[in-house]
């Protein structure tokens, strides 16, 4: 992230690549620069893989002091377990920025003849209602899509993580064999302004290009005499030049505050997605929801490809209990609570299901039991950190508790159409069961290839037959301690250097204590200095070493590729 500016916004910003072109499996998604540019289609192991954020507090861990666990505990914020939800947007953000690149091929005659059309207009000349007049010969295929959901629930996580997914910037030099120069920008992410102001949107836009690229389109074309429209011209021109494959528009709900009807913004989006060209993803509270009521027909455009409806967890829904289950193995308290039912209902009670609020509420407990001098988590800890420390959101959580919808819509940001959460929750159940064993799986994984990591490095130590002060069992302490603190990413030549070095300062610490002096020196043929180590209680290969005839196995260790 980097900020903008003097503004308060903040542009997400992403990996600049030059073109790769690959092959395609679609014959629709042939021949088009901006298409084969991308990576190929994603498969849901690999959304998985995105969304699998486990951090690491071990033993050792634990027993560190209470000062230091707070910053251990600390961790679990980057908690983050895949759910069938990112699986179902990243199918639909896959499919959203392909097909609005069909209607913009830069290869084709019909995207050259858009591109000269719209450097031809004149913005300066053009009124407000005669917009969509001066774009109706340009044909695009974009669509657009709205995620609504109470706040806290993982929205713009999960949007982010798979725009990452994607370099946001491609650099196209030759195509083909054939000269070829454009800036392609996959994605945009822009935050709606807290006052609402449909203006100041546009110009967001603009200052998220200059951030990108450098440029400097809010000087030229976001001034302050400029009007929606005009502006919505050069947005439109600038969109078909750079290739915009999605543009994410993030806390929607903002728009109430403006003095805009809620026709004229409605009018903003339709033209934003079918007159600029540029599917678009909006993203809001449940409040957005009073954005797109009253006119069905601008509503069902503005959301053309639909809408995701994003409410939290069940109490008796799997995604809820291995959720609890995942994050249940991050504690940094000496002994680990058992997840008993008593637990599980009182967490649910306290954070309905909101993912947020989950993993806040299990730091703050933490916390809370180190400070209070207790090295367990009980229900009791857990319902006071509640009150105690979450009780901004007491009311409401318990308007969702009790299910009390007249106290519910009090709380806009938690208000939610609770029938079409239900039918998406049919469609999520086989999804879920599939992330469910992927993600035992890849733990699975993890766990194993971590007891191979340990295996290797102890047999590379003990074959060298150097550390004769250390046992079997110190030797594999050290490095098990190395691998756990360790990703499983990490260099084994790395792992190597480093177990070495602590085996070697440990070897030396003991040689230390030994209260043996070995003679001043051997001589002679190999059968004398083997009968002056035996007499001088030593292994005969430290004076073999110490005499030339063996060479130095450290060396000789480092030096294996």
């Amino acid at each position: 992230m980097r900020n903008m500016g003097n503004s308060r916004e903040t542009i997400l910003q992403g990996k600049y690549e030059e073109a790769v072109y690959k092959e395609q499996d679609l014959e629709e998604y042939k021949y088009n620069p901006f298409i084969e540019a991308l990576p190929p289609i994603f498969s849901e192991e690999a959304v998985i893989e995105q969304f699998s954020v486990e951090p690491h507090i071990d033993d050792i861990d634990r027993s560190k002091a209470e000062n230091i666990r707070f910053h251990v505990i600390k961790r679990i914020k980057k908690f983050l377990q895949p759910l069938p939800i990112h699986i179902v947007l990243e199918r639909r953000l896959s499919t959203f920025i392909r097909h609005g690149y069909l209607g913009r091929n830069p290869l084709d005659k019909e995207f050259l003849e858009n591109l000269r059309i719209l450097n031809s207009l004149d913005d300066n000349a053009l009124k407000e209602n005669e917009l969509q007049n001066e774009f109706k010969n340009i044909s695009t295929t974009a669509d657009s899509l709205s995620i609504i959901g109470i706040s806290g629930i993982g929205k713009t996580t999960a949007i982010e993580k798979l725009l990452s997914m994607y370099p946001q910037v491609i650099r196209h030099t030759e195509y083909k064999g054939e000269t070829f120069t454009r800036t392609q920008i996959v994605w945009l992410k822009i935050d709606c302004p807290y006052d609402g102001s449909l203006s100041t949107l546009c110009k967001n836009f603009f200052k998220a290009i200059d951030d990108i690229l450098g440029t400097r389109y809010l000087e030229k074309f976001g001034y302050s005499s400029r009007v929606t429209s005009t502006m919505m011209i050069n947005m439109t021109k600038l969109a078909w030049r750079y290739g915009i494959g999605v543009l994410v528009i993030d806390e929607i709900q903002h728009l109430l505050n403006a003095k805009n009807d809620k026709e004229e913004m409605l009018n903003f989006f339709v033209t934003l997605t079918n007159t600029v060209g540029i599917p678009t993803v909006l993203i809001g509270t449940s409040k957005a929801q009073n954005v797109f009521n009253g006119n069905f027909r601008q509503a069902r455009r503005a959301g053309s490809d639909g809408s995701i409806i994003w409410d939290r967890m069940s109490k008796d829904s799997d995604e809820w209990q291995f959720f609890l289950e995942s994050i249940w193995e991050l504690q940094g308290l000496k002994h680990i609570a058992k997840l008993t039912k008593e637990m599980s209902d009182a967490f649910y009670d306290e954070c309905q299901g909101i993912t947020a609020v989950t993993v806040n509420l299990f730091i703050l407990s933490q916390e809370r039991a180190l400070q209070d001098g207790k090295e367990e988590l009980t229900v009791s800890i857990v319902r006071e950190t509640a009150k105690k420390d979450l009780h901004l959101i007491q009311p409401m959580i318990k308007a969702l508790r009790n299910n009390n919808l007249a106290e519910i819509m009090r709380y806009e940001d938690i208000s939610i159409d609770y029938e079409e959460v239900a039918n998406s929750y049919a469609r999520n159940v086989e999804l879920a069961g599939k992330i469910r064993e992927s993600f035992k799986e890849r733990k699975k994984d993890i766990e194993l290839q971590r007891k191979s990591l340990v295996e290797n490095l102890i047999m590379e130590l003990t074959e060298m037959d150097v550390f004769q002060y250390l046992e079997l069992s110190d030797i594999r302490k050290i490095c098990e301690k190395i691998v756990s603190k360790s990703s499983v990413h990490e260099k084994y030549s790395n792992l190597k250097i480093e177990a070495l070095k602590e085996v070697m300062i440990l070897n030396d610490k003991l040689k230390s204590k030994s209260k043996e002096k070995p003679k001043s020196s051997a001589t002679g043929s190999l059968l004398e200095i083997y009968d002056f180590a035996r007499s001088n209680k030593k292994h005969p290969y430290e004076i073999l070493k110490k005499e030339g005839y063996i060479k130095n196995p450290v060396d000789e260790f480092l030096n294996v590729n």
